[in-house]
């Protein structure tokens, strides 16, 4: 395959940046996306010019580190993390427009590269479990309910890739907060914190520069991991309960 790629070149946050178009030819339908950019940086270094910087890590879906804006789709044309999209999902001769995820509360680092720290801050902010001392408790000590438990393993596979944040036309980060609030606030450990956690959670969501959540979609859609829109609507009843509560 031979295919024209329009990369987003930045130095870093203060920097202003532009589109640089780059030709790559011999690409395996077979490859990664990053594998394809391997392939590009190769050719970048020999011929003298500086590399494409872009996150990656595990390469296998789990990290959530590529973070990469690829035709205008978060994560590309697929429902997947750029490293488990392949390039035969692209046409010989097509053109492709990479970029970094575009909000306020991500910036860019360098080129394709962002801030995602922010993220470590939201979780930082939901604290601890508590949990009693001493020797480990039977695996049946705390009995949970089966659709308790589905639910925590659906919201604990929210891997925190971003690309909820780089769908949504607001720049919300509410899926990825829901899906921390709701993992550990269906679960019997995480109850004594369950008030705190949220208010304290979104309250640093908004601290860090996210855009409001007006239930478009687009992140659900974009979520790699399938977590669901309604996990917003049951954080908010979530927050709102707490929020009371505070009050009187």
């Amino acid at each position: 395959m031979k295919l024209t790629l329009r990369v987003w070149r930045q130095q870093n946050a203060e920097a202003p940046g532009a589109m640089a178009t780059y030709e790559v030819d011999g690409i395996s339908q077979d490859m990664s996306f990053l594998e394809m950019l391997d392939t590009l940086n190769e050719e970048l270094i020999l011929g003298g010019d500086e590399s494409v910087a872009f996150d990656h890590d595990c390469r296998e879906g789990i990290c959530g580190a590529c973070s990469l804006v690829i035709n205008g789709d978060a994560h590309g044309p697929e429902r997947t993390t750029t490293c488990q999209l392949h390039m035969r999902s692209f046409d010989d001769g097509d053109t492709i427009d990479i970029e970094p995820w575009r909000a306020s509360a991500f910036p860019v680092v360098k080129d394709l590269v962002v801030d995602r720290s922010s993220f470590d801050r939201i979780i930082q902010a939901g604290g601890y479990i508590s949990a009693p001392t001493g020797t480990a408790p039977d695996a049946h000590a705390t009995p949970v309910p089966k659709p308790d438990a589905d639910s925590a393993f659906e919201h604990a596979e929210c891997i925190g890739c971003g690309a909820c944040v780089a769908a949504c036309p607001n720049g919300s980060a509410m899926l990825f907060t829901s899906a921390k609030v709701n993992h550990l606030g269906v679960l019997p450990q995480g109850a004594p914190e369950r008030e705190t956690r949220v208010l304290d959670m979104v309250a640093t969501m908004d601290d860090e520069g996210f855009g409001g959540c007006t239930l478009t979609g687009e992140c659900a859609t974009a979520c790699p991991k399938g977590i669901p829109l309604p996990s917003i609507t049951a954080m908010n009843k979530e927050w709102l309960r707490a929020n009371r509560k505070v009050r009187r």
